[in-house]
């Protein structure tokens, strides 16, 4: 079973892919970038905490979609332009998960984001 996760309260696709795919009681969110929903643009284009809340903010509104919550998310894959933003964005993301309930991740530099965003999250969840 296959069913495809849409929201209008998190940025529309820039691409061939869905925001998010549940398949079972497994659910793949799609990489979010720091784009406001309504306007499609980044509320700041150079501020790395800005852009990781709104990331977290779309992923809770995909979450919210789906009939899941912070809790349902047991993988996280972060990219981010600099690792030297590597505490700011962490100390952002862990804001949104219970403490001794992490989900496992892992944070990688990249070379280049789409739009030029300095972060970008994907979380694989479980009903």
């Amino acid at each position: 079973m296959r069913h495809i996760i849409y929201s209008e309260n998190a940025p529309k696709p820039i691409g061939p892919y869905s925001q998010a795919v549940q398949a079972g009681n497994t659910y793949y969110f799609s990489g979010q970038i720091g784009l406001d929903p309504k306007t499609g643009n980044f509320d700041s284009e150079s501020d790395v905490e800005v852009q990781a809340k709104r990331v977290m903010s779309n992923i809770g509104a995909l979450l919210t979609a789906a009939g899941l919550d912070w809790n349902h998310v047991v993988k996280t894959s972060i990219f981010l332009k600099d690792m030297n933003d590597f505490p700011k964005v962490n100390a952002i993301y862990g804001g949104f998960f219970t403490e001794g309930n992490y989900p496992a991740r892992e944070t990688v530099q990249v070379s280049r984001l789409p739009k030029d965003a300095l972060v970008e999250i994907s979380v694989i969840c479980v009903k």
